[in-house]
């Protein structure tokens, strides 16, 4: 009987999220009680994922305080500043031998562990595909699971961009049905984050 594929989970923690504001850290922003990041960092830790490293950058000091007390690693992105390409990258070397990785964005805090988990039985299921990408509402979303087959190509990325665009053009990439509209909600602007406080406040 074959052994399931290891997944690590990968936070992109180390950006300035300049749109939210100039001199704040968006992924510090309460929500709940506590930072958005700490949202993301214990669904991950809740799902099945192997590990959970994060990525940190601008103000790598305050993203590891927000996190205090919980069993992740991290992997300091020096030249954040460059985009978010060098992020994904350093990422990716931290996973070691991981079959794939859980690339998970710090500002979707609404995203939920039994999504991730979704993710990784997809992977399971087609342990051959290059990528599982969830699908709400025909559009993709976030997170993506990136399996070792595309890390050389991913390595090459330059700059402010992910895998979104290459994820259009190889083959093997699974689109994995997902009715959970978090999928595709990030938290760029101060209106974003009261529109996602309001969203829970009204579920309650």
């Amino acid at each position: 009987m074959c052994s399931a594929p290891v997944v690590a989970a990968i936070i992109l923690a180390a950006g300035r999220g300049a749109r939210f504001s100039a001199d704040e850290n968006k992924l510090l922003a309460p929500l709940d009680g506590q930072p958005l990041l700490r949202h993301v960092a214990e669904t991950a830790l809740a799902s099945r994922a192997s590990r959970v490293v994060v990525v940190t950058g601008h103000r790598q000091h305050d993203v590891a305080a927000a996190l205090a007390g919980l069993p992740v690693s991290y992997a300091h992105n020096m030249d954040f500043a460059s985009g978010l390409a060098s992020s994904l990258r350093i990422g990716l070397a931290a996973a070691e031998q991981a079959d794939g990785v859980l690339i998970l964005l710090g500002d979707m805090p609404a995203v939920s562990t039994p999504v991730l988990d979704a993710l990784m039985t997809a992977f399971e299921a087609a342990p051959h595909c290059a990528a599982v990408v969830p699908v709400c509402q025909g559009v993709r979303g976030n997170p993506v699971l990136l399996t070792r087959a595309l890390f050389p190509q991913l390595a090459q990325l330059r700059g402010d961009e992910g895998a979104r665009r290459l994820l259009r053009s190889v083959e093997g990439v699974v689109e994995l049905p997902i009715d959970d509209p978090s999928i595709l909600a990030d938290v760029d602007t101060p209106a974003d984050l009261a529109r996602l406080t309001r969203s829970r406040y009204s579920r309650s």
